[in-house]
Formats: C-alpha cells, sequence, structure tokens
C-alpha cells in the first residue's frame, strides 16, 4: 500500500505485510485488511527488493472479489515501517525484514503468484484473506464486510 490506511481509533493496531517483491501476496494482504478492517486497523505493505509495479494477475484476482488495486505500487521496506507497526506478517521474505524486539512477527508460507495467471493466483488470494479475517478476529477488530 503506497499510504497506510489512517485508523480512526487512535488504539487500532498497525500491521505491516511484507514478502520480496510487495507486487503480490503483500498487495493482496494489505488489501483486504483496509477492505475488511475499515478504519481500525493501519495497515502498510512492503519488499525487501520491490518490483516495478503490481503482478496483473494480481491486480485482477482482486477486481473479481470487488478491490481494486491497481493504482497500488510496490514499496521498499524499511526499519522505519517495521518500527511503526504492531505485527509483521512476512511472507517469503526470509532474512530480509529486520527483527525488532517487541513487535509480534508471523510467517505466513504462501504460494508466490510472480509469473501466475489469475487462475493460480485466485486460491492464494482466497487463503489469504483466510488469514487475514482469522487475523483481524485475533486484533479483536470487527469485520462489517
Amino acid at each position: 500500500m503506497s499510504t497506510p490506511a489512517v485508523p480512526s481509533v487512535p488504539s487500532a493496531p498497525s500491521v505491516l505485510f511484507v514478502c520480496v517483491h510487495n507486487a503480490g501476496r503483500s498487495q493482496m494482504a494489505a488489501a483486504f485488511l483496509v477492505h475488511l478492517g475499515q478504519d481500525r486497523v493501519l495497515v502498510r505493505s512492503a519488499g525487501s527488493a520491490p518490483a516495478g509495479a503490481v503482478n496483473p494477475a494480481v491486480v485482477e484476482a482482486m477486481r473479481e472479489v470487488g478491490i481494486d488495486i491497481s493504482a497500488e505500487t510496490p514499496e521498499v521496506l524499511t526499519v522505519e515501517a517495521v518500527q511503526g507497526s504492531d505485527v509483521v506478517i512476512t511472507m517469503g521474505c526470509g532474512d530480509a525484514c529486520p527483527y525488532l524486539p517487541g513487535k509480534r512477527y508471523l510467517d505466513w508460507s504462501l504460494a508466490d503468484p510472480a509469473g501466475q495467471g489469475v487462475d493460480v493466483v485466485r486460491p492464494i488470494r482466497d487463503e489469504i484473506e483466510r488469514r487475514v479475517r482469522g487475523l483481524l478476529a485475533d486484533l479483536a477488530v470487527e469485520v462489517t464486510v
């Protein structure tokens, strides 16, 4: 996500999604969290080696579920983004994500949609949505969508 969603509640949790290129998995996860969490969660996404654009098959797969991420751009992972997050969720970036004490880290093992068509991306998208819904429940954030 190029600009973090700003929560309306000052104590809202902040979540950072990280994958290598920030062009697929992390973009889908961030978009689902923004969509389902509305303004009750601060959402960021980044990549350890960002691509030039979001994967077109990912854009299409998200469009199929009513979420438009066509204007998003991959962002570089910074220590500041990690510092500003309560929960850091990695998706295949390995040791590239800085570890900071006091942060909650989760690793979501998910297939990489890079170079794949929309038929391969759909099940990845659906699994990400399932995990984001679980994360919201864990964070005690009500889903209204």
